[in-house]
C-alpha cells in the first residue's frame, strides 16, 4: 500500500521533516516514489509548505494519508484558501 507520510531529518532535538509518498513496507527513512513537501514544527520558524495538487493526485489513485500528515494536509489547505480570499 502507498502512504503519504513523514521522514524525519535534521539534528538531535531540532527536527524537520520531509512529506513524501512512499511504500509502506519501506523504512521510515528509506526509499520513497516522491517529495511533495516539507514540515518545520519548530516554534521559531514555524512552515508548512505541501504541493497540493500532488497530494489530490496521489489520493486519487489510492494513497493514504498517515493521521499526522492528514493534519497538516487540512491544515495546508485552510492556508491555502485565506490566501486566496
Amino acid at each position: 500500500m502507498v502512504r503519504i507520510r513523514l521522514t524525519r531529518l535534521g539534528t538531535h532535538k531540532r527536527p524537520f521533516y520531509r512529506v513524501i509518498v512512499a511504500d509502506s513496507r519501506k523504512a521510515r527513512d528509506g526509499a520513497n516514489i516522491e517529495l511533495i513537501g516539507h514540515y518545520d514544527p519548530l516554534p521559531e520558524n514555524k512552515a508548512i509548505k505541501i504541493d497540493l495538487d500532488r497530494v489530490d493526485y496521489w489520493l486519487s489513485v489510492g494513497a493514504r494519508p498517515s493521521e499526522t500528515v492528514e493534519r497538516l494536509i487540512k491544515k495546508a489547505r485552510e492556508a491555502a484558501a485565506a490566501g486566496q480570499a
